[in-house]
């Protein structure tokens, strides 16, 4: 069981949709149970919170469902919960790096480092762009689920 969680500053873009855009790819790759998938945030702003309605809808043009989501902060806790931290930006991975007190397992990664262009998630809370976003986060997410697939074959 891999168990992922994805951070970025609010919990409520980002991460979320990269949670479910993963659970997702993995249903659909036969291999969901094999998976825990979370999302947090590295603030307090959006505590609380559901998806936002813009990146709920972004999701759906995609045909990718979007259950139930609260915001919630990442905790120190949570370096020890799951297998691998991921954060859209690097901002993020300041913070994450920051509330779990370093990351002596190499757990903590960006979304993008995952694919052929390493380098931060857009943003679509400042630039608006939700499609630009999705971009990131499939691609992302296709070169993450990609990358701990290959890891698991190699080790049977």
């Amino acid at each position: 069981m891999k168990k992922i969680l994805f951070i970025c500053h609010g919990n409520i873009c980002r991460s979320p949709m990269a949670e479910f855009v993963m659970k997702d790819m993995a249903a659909k790759a036969g291999a969901g149970e094999r998976f825990v998938i979370d999302s947090a945030a590295t603030s307090t702003e959006e505590l609380g919170n559901p998806v936002y309605p813009p990146a709920r809808r972004e999701l759906a043009a995609h045909g990718v469902f979007c259950g139930p989501h609260t915001a919630r902060q990442m905790t120190r806790a949570d370096y020890d919960k799951y297998d691998l931290l991921i954060g859209m930006d690097s901002a993020n991975i300041r913070n994450m790096t920051r509330i779990c007190g370093g990351d002596p397992a190499g757990k903590i990664h960006r979304l993008l480092d995952y694919t052929t262009r390493p380098g931060d998630v857009a943003d679509p809370w400042y630039t608006g762009d939700f499609s630009a976003t999705w971009r990131d986060v499939a691609e992302g997410c296709r070169g993450l689920l990609k990358a701990i697939t290959s890891l698991t074959s190699q080790a049977m």
